[in-house]
């Protein structure tokens, strides 16, 4: 029998390999699979397409890297909450926590927890979000069409994946980092036979049609949205509507692309983090944007952009694989995904109860999730978690909260980066294993592509923005009155 944790303190039995297949696994999800029919439908063209990849791709890498040197000042659990509150506040930290808490990681967990559930309807089709076990009508919408509250085998499926891995993981690190390992190898490898397949069934008519006009920009328009049949209507775009349109198109990558910096939230349980934190961040999403880039170019190889576009329920690696490989490509693609989002979920679990045992020692969290197990691990934090992600399962509403936070999640990202720019001035002769690859260049080049991407969506899309400004302002309230508690 394990020995209870007496000293309260994590076990460091992740090592580098560790630590870059959580960066790999918590990173591909589902959204490969499905996003590029929707970045198809903002910029219309084989081009655009693949820039947008490419540019979340830099924009990904760039973070990471520069993420490697707070790592080194700052091997704690917690990571990017600890960055905050070190460059800035504890205010600062803590609406990225209480955002993180409420529907970033939790709604991921949610989303990605539902998507499994889909493609495992393939094989079993009980499992489908279309078997609706409660169904309540609770009002109109805009096309005087009914409304419901409904519960679906898909939620309740995700649900029970979701609190099977947070079981799994409050039994220590150990188990939950080989689930993550063997799930990312065998994701790794499926995507890659996924590519090398598309190559060996090149169709040069495809590719040639697809690059033909490869910059003319176009954007698809819904018709009628209150007649399905109506179809779409396609436009060219250029100027600032090409703008607002990479920017809505970068919505679906940015979040494909998110989630790597979780590795720097088990940093009190990394062999050597100074250094093993931000190798693995580099190594990680190096890999990662490699294979989105790799798979969209196997897309643009076997399907016309009319296809990718409007490809049933946006599954476009189901449209893909089947081409390639035939009737048997639904079920494989089907497998895969479910391969795909168990890993994802396990890293997404695992890491973000350690931001919500950081808080807690700092006095901003519930209390409880301050204490590791006899495993050494945040239980309390663990099933928290998971209670706020099985509601947001329930809900049916966490795809709209992930578009809402989206821009949000960047915010955070360029003010943690805008952090080595801080500590720079503020401690210049602090211990730094890890310096900032390209500073001060590349970080500042985040920051203006970072604002620059939220003020588009400011502009563009002013109904992601509002809501997810929402919940990180609630968050405010929330910090004084838990001060003010604290105080008394």
């Amino acid at each position: 029998m394990e020995k209870e944790n007496q000293d309260g303190s994590f076990k460091r039995e992740l090592g580098l390999l560790d630590g870059t297949m959580l960066v790999v696994g918590s990173m591909i999800g589902s959204g490969i699979f499905i996003v590029s029919a929707d970045i198809v439908r903002n910029v219309g063209s084989a081009g655009w397409l693949i820039a947008v990849w490419v540019i979340t791709g830099l924009m990904t890498m760039t973070a990471a890297i520069s993420y490697g040197e707070m790592s080194g000042m700052y091997p704690k659990a917690g990571g990017q909450y600890v960055y905050l509150k070190e460059s800035y506040n504890k205010l600062i930290a803590f609406l990225y926590g209480w955002s993180f808490f409420a529907v970033i990681q939790t709604g991921t967990i949610a989303a990605v927890g539902v998507a499994f559930s889909k493609f495992a309807a393939y094989l079993i089709p009980v499992l489908s979000e279309d078997n609706k076990l409660l169904k309540i009508q609770t009002g109109l919408d805009d096309c005087n069409a009914p409304t419901y509250f409904s519960i679906s085998s898909a939620q309740i499926m995700s649900i029970a994946i979701i609190a099977l891995l947070t079981y799994s993981n409050t039994r220590g690190v150990k188990g939950g980092k080989w689930i993550q390992n063997i799930f990312t190898s065998t994701k790794l490898l499926a995507l890659f036979g996924l590519i090398i397949a598309g190559v060996v069934m090149f169709k040069p008519e495809v590719w040639n049609a697809n690059w033909t006009n490869a910059w003319m920009a176009t954007k698809a328009t819904l018709v009628d949205s209150c007649n399905v049949a109506g179809g779409f209507s396609v436009a060219p775009i250029a100027g600032t509507a090409l703008l607002g349109g990479i920017a809505a198109a970068l919505v679906g990558s940015v979040f494909s692309s998110d989630a790597w910096n979780n590795v720097t939230f088990i940093a009190g349980e990394m062999k050597n983090p100074k250094r093993n934190i931000g190798l693995s961040l580099f190594l990680g999403t190096l890999i990662v944007t490699i294979i989105y880039v790799c798979a969209n170019l196997v897309y643009l190889a076997v399907l016309p952009m009319d296809e990718i576009a409007h490809a049933t329920k946006d599954r476009v690696a189901v449209t893909a694989s089947t081409v390639i490989f035939g009737s048997i490509g639904t079920g494989l693609i089907a497998v895969m995904i479910m391969i795909s989002t168990f890993g994802c979920n396990n890293g997404l679990i695992l890491a973000g109860s350690r931001v919500y045992y950081t808080m807690a020692k700092d006095g901003l969290f519930f209390k409880n999730a301050g204490k590791l197990n006899k495993h050494g691990v945040p239980e309390w934090a663990l099933w928290a978690q998971c209670l706020v992600a099985a509601i947001l399962c329930l809900s049916g509403k966490y795809g709209d909260l992930l578009d809402m936070i989206s821009f949000v999640v960047v915010i955070f990202y360029v003010l943690t980066i805008g952090g080595i720019f801080i500590l720079r001035k503020r401690l210049p002769n602090a211990e730094r294993p890890y310096r900032a690859f390209g500073y001060p260049l590349l970080p500042a080049l985040y920051i203006i592509l970072g604002i620059s991407f939220c003020f588009l969506l400011i502009w563009f899309k002013p109904q992601f923005t509002g809501p997810g400004l929402i919940i990180v302002l609630i968050g405010i309230p929330i910090y004084y009155l838990t001060r003010q508690k604290e105080s008394n």
